[in-house]
């Protein structure tokens, strides 16, 4: 129905009412026309049917009134009104993200346009056409879903994958675990505490982040039903709520968690297993505290994939801890007591490599040949694990045998151990220095030598004048180049009350740094130094290791007498 337009639209040379009806009512689109008041004076059939109000009843009425309407249900005040302020500025407005109250209550998300129809300037009133973007809304809404989901996954998989990677860079494990502990909070949880079984019927709490005094240690019940029990002896992941938060304890450890819980304000957490294949090592719980955002099952998975990882972690951590024991433990017991030389001053020093790093196959020997000279022995075997450790065992036994079978320059020595090392030993490859202390008592004394691939010794004299004895440095041992290699000796004197110090390459190599700089720092500290006792001056050495350095290392030290010491 329509109408009859007031008399001021007769003179706007409008067309015939029942062509204007009928072009109304085919539009695809709601349109009313109100006038310079705001009353309705004309509505269409689609303007009735998304509305859902007869256009009789719409027809006189206020249209601010009657239909305009923010998003949360409050009336549009006539001042922001965008319909309002085309009456007023007599200017075109749109809204893309409207809403117009139906007839039964509910608000309609329209898209709408509005102009004004004017005659001489004159404001005669507007028209408005709207679209119902219900369907448009709702599928915006669900692209936003699917975004959010899509965007959740990959911070999801975006920790996990810098979980793996820091777990992956220490074999520390309370390194390893204080890292994962600042991944999780607070990107996935509001605090996080790990445990971790220290022997079979005891667990000890060993990262709080953020950090409190709780770190504590408490016997593990059996049976119990403590949740921590729960997952330390069966391996689940359990997910908690309030109830199960504030539920009874019966042990030691189900009352410490409790504790741990309420002081933390936990609403909801989720416990999950640290295992290997073979058993569980101990347990990660991670907690919310915000009611409005409690964990699901999706979180579920998460931390326990999350457990699993920090599992292997731990696994591969205290694997490789026993190894490094066995090797550390081998070495030092091969390492034999330096000889008693009257005359000759001998210091030595190990240093297994620092915890996380793996353990190397550095060595070094003292021993009297059967025509009384001493000789000396600084080696590195090729490799980085219990292998290489056993692998220079194998290879010092052979240099000690070969060189006390005869009493031979060190080169020929060094020749007949390259030759059969390929044969009698696990070794690929390996650097040493064989050397030949050689004088009477009373001096003079001299140093012959071979060194195969191995750094310079370093020789310092008693007024700091330090210079490493650079001569002759042939190929390492095991590397066939398939050419003839023929090993010479280098000769050099020592002065009296020198010091000669012979080294592995992880005193002078540290990451960051070249092998020039930290030849050059060993050979400034060891002038510096050149002063103190032997032992002192090996203690000072190895103290000012570059933090950093990776490698175990072997170091030996010799001093010869003062002029006149000798008698």
């Amino acid at each position: 129905m329509m109408r009859h337009l007031p008399s001021a639209y007769g003179h706007v040379g409008l067309p015939d009412q029942r062509l204007l009806q009928a072009a109304f009512d085919s539009a695809g689109a709601g349109i009313y026309l109100a006038d310079h008041a705001g009353r309705i004076t004309m509505a269409n059939r689609q303007a009735a049917a998304l509305l859902g109000r007869p256009v009789a009843e719409m027809l006189g009425a206020n249209a601010h009134d009657l239909l305009h309407r923010s998003a949360d249900d409050g009336l549009t005040p006539r001042s922001t009104c965008r319909l309002m302020g085309v009456l007023v500025h007599h200017r075109p407005a749109r809204g893309e993200e409207s809403t117009f109250l139906r007839g039964d209550g509910s608000l309609l998300p329209v898209s709408l346009s509005a102009a004004p129809i004017l005659q001489g300037g004159q404001v005669l009133g507007l028209i408005v056409v709207f679209t119902d973007i219900t369907e448009r809304l709702n599928l915006s809404r669900q692209q936003a879903g699917h975004l959010a989901m899509l965007e959740e996954f990959n911070a999801r998989l975006t920790l996990v994958t810098e979980i793996t990677s820091v777990l992956t860079q220490t074999l520390e494990v309370d390194e390893a675990l204080q890292r994962l502990g600042r991944l999780i909070v607070p990107r996935l949880a509001d605090w996080a505490v790990v445990d971790l079984r220290i022997d079979h019927d005891e667990v000890e709490r060993v990262v709080v982040i953020p950090p409190a005094n709780e770190a504590q240690g408490f016997p593990l019940p059996e049976p119990s039903s403590s949740l921590l029990a729960r997952v330390l002896d069966r391996g689940e992941t359990v997910l908690l709520g309030p109830g199960d938060i504030a539920g009874k304890s019966d042990s030691g450890m189900a009352a410490a968690q409790r504790e741990l819980f309420a002081a933390r304000g936990a609403v909801s957490a989720i416990i999950t297993p640290l295992r290997t294949q073979r058993q569980v090592l101990g347990a990660l719980t991670v907690a919310r505290t915000d009611p409005a955002r409690p964990f699901d099952a999706t979180d579920v998975t998460l931390v326990a994939d999350i457990g699993r990882r920090a599992g292997l972690a731990v696994g591969n951590a205290r694997l490789f801890g026993r190894q490094r024991e066995v090797a550390e433990m081998m070495q030092r017991h091969l390492l034999a007591p330096l000889p008693q030389v009257g005359h000759l001053e001998m210091a030595a020093r190990y240093l297994p490599a620092p915890v996380g790093s793996q353990v190397g196959g550095d060595w070094y020997d003292a021993f009297l040949l059967p025509d009384g000279v001493t000789a000396l022995v600084i080696g590195d075997v090729v490799g980085h694990d219990i292998t290489a450790a056993a692998e220079m065992a194998q290879l010092r036994s052979m240099v000690r045998t070969l060189a006390w079978d005869r009493c031979v320059s060190p080169s020929l020595v060094v020749s007949r151990v390259d030759e059969a090392m390929s044969a009698v030993t696990d070794v690929p490859m390996a650097t040493m220095i064989l050397a030949r202390v050689e004088g009477t008592e009373d001096g003079p004394w001299q140093l012959r030598w071979s060194n195969a691939g191995h750094p310079p010794p370093l020789l310092v004299t008693p007024d700091g004048h330090a210079r490493y004895l650079e001569h002759r440095q042939d190929l390492l041992l095991g590397l066939r180049l398939g050419i003839e290699s023929t090993r010479r000796d280098a000769v050099e004197p020592m002065p009296a009350g020198s010091t000669l110090v012979l080294y592995t390459d992880g005193l002078v190599e540290s990451p960051g740094s070249d092998l020039a700089t930290g030849l050059a720092r060993l050979r400034a500290q060891a002038a510096a130094i050149a002063h103190l006792p032997l032992e002192d001056v090996c203690d000072e050495i190895v103290r000012r290791i570059p933090h950093g350095t990776t490698d175990d290392v072997a170091l030996l030290a010799l001093r010869f007498p003062t002029a006149g010491a000798g008698g």
